[in-house]
């Protein structure tokens, strides 16, 4: 189980490289696509190139932490608890930081990673999952 888990916490982490691919525009938008790239707090303050490149460090930063502790957990370090508890904090808040505002297409902006995150927080700090 303490390998799924940590497993899955590295793909979690990965799936936030989608963001900085798209706060860089590495691809050509779709609409489908969902995130425009526009943050509903930062974006009228700073600009769009500014708001995107702040995004891109902010998604890479969790991403980076996401793999850490899930390799963290796998290897039994100590301190993965604490850095996993971070990540889910930091990319909750970058989630929730560069929403675009805008309801529709909510999975595609993140919504199912900020549920992931809950439910990390979770298993991690209710029930004490997966022991090691």
């Amino acid at each position: 189980m303490k390998n799924l888990f940590g497993i899955f916490v590295i793909l979690h982490g990965l799936v936030h490289i989608w963001y900085v691919v798209l706060s860089q525009n590495l691809v050509e938008f779709k609409p489908d696509m969902g995130w425009t790239g526009e943050s509903w707090l930062i974006t009228n303050l700073l600009g769009g190139s500014i708001t995107r490149l702040i995004s891109s460090i902010c998604y890479a930063i969790a991403a980076i932490l996401f793999v850490i502790s899930g390799i963290a957990l796998i290897s039994q370090a100590h301190w993965w608890r604490s850095v996993m508890m971070i990540s889910a904090v930091f990319s909750t808040i970058v989630i929730l930081l560069f929403w675009d505002g805008n309801f529709q297409l909510l999975i595609q902006k993140g919504v199912l990673g900020f549920l992931i995150n809950i439910g990390i927080f979770f298993l991690v700090l209710v029930l004490k999952l997966p022991n090691i």
